[in-house]
């Protein structure tokens, strides 16, 4: 029996391995950041990078004098003595000296922790701790958010970077801790399994957890998402990314775009929907990544001043909570193509993404706007399972259960946190908490987060469906649907609205239209009308808040 048609026998068993005539002759090249940055000083040395500064004008410079920068901040850390592993925290908004941080630190042999700087400072102060951080690089804006944090870490090193240029007494200024450094001293030797970056989970379900990010899961992870079937980004495009670039490696794209050589445009400190429609016009941006709201209020102000804005051409990729239907309709009224992009902190940021197929292509805009709307197609060397009661289902598209993942962008296990263990499976997926469906084609389609959905009389509600349509009411801006305590029922679903501006609606109608589309179990049996929803710090709907705010079904 010849090892080719031996069951359970692998082929060529028969062959010494320790044979040097049988061993691969591709070189053994460390998969690091180190290589992204110097492609970005050599390849694409002529391409530009933008910010928008605080009085409106434009600070730009290229990708040569970013890889300079970048270098002399490796090199500067090194000289204050920062080690192999040593933390780095970055308080910072989106512009070019985060950039510069982003690779600055992990080719000196640091970790770069993103600080997310919407948290409150007693929030801060725990990441920081948990993070050991010996070092921060601070907006000059956001200081009175840490100065109470200050005192608490003895031998922490501070600069302060002002992207007005200002200076701030008593400190040391991110610029001349820049110039202290040397462009020409080499990178550290690195290898691609040491960590490169630290991100802290929302704290949702409790306090934030660390996850550390691999070199070697970096840089695939920015392979897969510039894919055409993932970002589809390259050199010809402008890129502006809206997510905070506190949150999760800002979803992968300061690397994969450094990495293909875009142009990229940073917006600042606090840009509204008028900064990003100005920066989308003045710069021609070809592509841009944001949460659902942020596009809703730009598409809002659109809507006020019919006219006076295009974005048409414009790719937009969403995430971060799940866009309706009618956003993404509304994306496209504008001009805009729109997709969604799933991922979880401890996924590396993307980790799925809704591009149309060859088949869906020929289908209606409908049917095509409707798998636009799921969470996606996995991205290459993440594997994906749904589990419900220790048992795997089917890629049916109808059986709901847990999404699972694994791959070499995923998270092993988070930072000093072995009582979360049990969010791994024995034979090492990743638990996300997402309850969905994948079908026959591979797309994902998360119904709900597990504490998020409604358990009514032992059936299951999905709150991200009723808001859908409730969203396709013309008056209404936002909405949130959670769960109540019901006497008989367990929980009952209680709807949230806001209304546009200038326009009404009242309960009944509103019901009404749910009643059109759901069962009358899944129906909310009360509705109030909010002027505001509360977000958590990157912009998602915050349950929690609102659990808490109509734990009793009344304000």
């Amino acid at each position: 029996m010849t090892a080719a048609t031996s069951k359970g026998q692998r082929i060529g068993s028969e062959a010494d391995p320790s044979d040097p005539s049988f061993a691969a002759t591709t070189m053994d090249f460390a998969l690091t950041l180190n290589h992204i940055l110097e492609r970005a000083g050599t390849v694409h040395a002529c391409s530009q990078i933008a910010t928008r500064l605080p009085d409106g004008s434009l600070f730009r410079y290229s990708y040569a004098d970013f890889h300079r920068r970048a270098l002399k901040l490796a090199d500067a850390l090194r000289r204050l003595g920062l080690k192999r592993g040593d933390r780095v925290g970055s308080l910072l908004w989106n512009h070019y000296a985060h950039l510069e941080a982003y690779f600055g630190v992990p080719v000196a042999g640091g970790v770069l922790h993103t600080i997310n700087l919407r948290l409150h400072p007693d929030e801060i102060a725990y990441t920081v701790k948990e993070a050991n951080d010996r070092i921060l690089i601070v907006e000059d804006t956001l200081l009175p958010l840490v100065k109470s944090v200050l005192d608490q870490f003895d031998g922490l090193k501070v600069f302060v970077f002002s992207l007005a240029g200002a200076r701030v007494p008593g400190h040391v200024s991110y610029n001349e801790l820049i110039e202290s450094g040397s462009a020409d001293a080499p990178m550290a030797n690195v290898v691609e399994r040491d960590a490169a970056t630290l991100c802290f989970t929302g704290g949702t379900t409790g306090r934030p957890k660390g996850v550390v990010y691999s070199h070697r899961g970096l840089v695939l992870h920015a392979f897969a998402e510039a894919m055409v079937d993932g970002m589809g980004f390259g050199r010809r495009d402008v890129v502006m990314p809206l997510v905070p670039m506190f949150h999760v490696n800002g979803w992968g794209i300061p690397f994969s775009a450094t990495m293909v050589g875009v142009t990229q445009v940073y917006p600042g400190i606090r840009p509204g929907p008028q900064d990003v429609l100005g920066l989308c016009q003045s710069e021609k941006v070809t592509w841009s990544a944001g949460v659902p709201t942020v596009w809703s209020d730009v598409f809002d102000e659109m809507k006020q001043h019919p006219g006076r804005w295009s974005l048409d051409g414009l790719t937009v990729m969403t995430g971060g909570s799940a866009p309706t239907e009618t956003l993404i309709r509304g994306a496209q009224r504008n001009g805009v193509s729109m997709f969604q992009g799933w991922g979880l902190t401890e996924s590396s940021g993307i980790a799925a993404v809704s591009r149309p197929n060859l088949r869906l292509l020929g289908e209606s805009p409908e049917e095509q706007v409707r798998f636009l709307a799921k969470q996606g197609v996995p991205l290459p060397i993440v594997h994906i399972r749904n589990v419900r009661d220790g048992r795997l289902l089917p890629w049916d598209g109808v059986s709901q259960g847990e999404i699972q993942l694994r791959g070499t962008s995923v998270t092993a296990r988070y930072l000093n946190r072995p009582d979360a263990n049990d969010r791994w499976t024995d034979d090492g997926f990743f638990r996300t908490g997402d309850i969905g469906t994948i079908d026959a084609e591979g797309y994902i389609k998360v119904l709900d987060r597990t504490e998020d959905l409604i358990k009514s009389g032992g059936e299951w509600i999905s709150p991200l469906d009723l808001e859908s349509v409730l969203l396709e009411h013309p008056a209404v801006k936002e909405c949130a649907l959670i769960a109540i305590p019901h006497e008989r029922w367990g929980e009952r679903p209680l709807a949230i609205v806001v209304l546009h501006e200038g326009t009404t609606a009242n309960r009944e109608e509103l019901l009404e239209l749910l009643g059109s589309r759901f069962a009358k179990w899944q129906v909310p049996d009360d509705l109030k009308f909010v002027s505001e929803i509360p977000k958590t710090s990157v912009g998602k709907v915050s349950r929690v808040t609102l659990r808490q705010q109509f734990r009793t079904g009344k304000e």
